[in-house]
């Protein structure tokens, strides 16, 4: 078989036998393992990933029910502050009865005190009124009685 161009098919056979060879052995060394490699880091990337979208919506509804929280708590806290600040006054409307109550305590017993004086200086006015009265009727009899001895005496002595 003479072939032109000296052209060996044979060579040709082993070279190609070569070349498949070295694919097959390079697929096995190579692309095997780089492609098992690529697609681990793959199935890596997207576990990441799908645990990152986990993690945000974890983060979302915690963040929602401390929002949740908070604004429960704002309504516990405005429910104590008012009830706080009825009691508050509450308190200052029964401290001003109390005063109020106090006050006219006071105003009742200084009236009754005042009652009291005046019916005490009635008394010692009345007292000294009546003294006054003793004593000049005291003094008008004495000279009374002293003008009757004298018209007594001038009548004995007349007679």
């Amino acid at each position: 078989m003479n072939i032109p161009l000296n052209i060996d098919w044979q060579q040709i056979l082993l070279h190609l036998f070569n070349f498949s060879i070295l694919t097959l052995g390079l697929y096995l060394l190579l692309y095997n393992p780089v492609k098992k490699f690529m697609d681990q880091r793959t199935e890596h990337y997207k576990k990441l990933d799908s645990e990152a979208i986990e993690k945000l919506k974890e983060a979302k509804e915690l963040e929602i029910s401390y929002e949740k929280r908070l604004e429960d708590i704002e309504k516990i806290i405005e429910e104590r502050q008012a009830s706080a600040a009825q009691e508050a006054k509450e308190a200052a409307d029964a401290i001003l009865k109390d005063a109020k109550e106090q006050a006219e305590n006071i105003l009742s017993e200084a009236q009754q005190a005042a009652q009291q004086e005046r019916a005490r200086i009635l008394e010692d006015t009345q007292e000294e009124i009546t003294q006054m009265a003793i004593s000049a009727t005291e003094k008008l009899l004495a000279q009374s009685s002293s003008g009757a001895l004298n018209q007594f005496l001038e009548a004995v002595k007349k007679e």
